[in-house]
């Protein structure tokens, strides 16, 4: 399974603004640290938005902030909320042609695989990630100045 590159973009904003000193940022900040398109990176804002992850002010002192303390952001909430499809083979999938799933014990094994990996993921914050304000040195990604 792989994650999608929307999914690994939320994650990254959400650790950039977990890090950052006033805990708050911009997009384009954000963008350039990160050395990721700007219009791809306002998409993924706009649905951390919409899901309650982000709070995006505008005007002069505006930018992103997060919208829950980051003790209280799990990070299997964040894939399931970010991702669509969790389909690892084509048996877990609504499309399912597979003409051996009548017989086949693969897909319970699929299923319980990926309930191990959200019960792992949901283990964690995302304070667990950044380890506190301290994560930002190790991320290298603190705002100069």
């Amino acid at each position: 399974m792989r994650l999608t590159t929307f999914t690994d973009y939320s994650l990254r904003v959400l650790i950039y603004l977990a890090v950052s000193e006033d805990g708050q940022s911009t997009i384009r900040e954000i963008a350039q640290r990160y050395d990721i398109s700007h219009n791809h990176l306002m998409k993924v804002v706009q649905e951390l938005s919409q899901r309650g992850y982000l709070v995006a002010s505008r005007g002069k002192h505006g930018g992103l902030r997060l919208a829950l303390p980051s003790t209280a952001i799990k990070i299997g909430t964040l894939v399931r909320d970010m991702e669509n499809d969790f389909a690892l083979a084509e048996c877990l999938g609504d499309n399912n042609h597979c003409v051996l799933t009548p017989a086949c014990k693969l897909r319970s094994v699929f299923k319980e695989a990926l309930e191990a990996f959200f019960v792992t993921l949901d283990a964690y914050t995302l304070e667990d990630i950044v380890a506190g304000r301290k994560g930002a040195k190790l991320l290298k990604i603190l705002r100069p100045g």
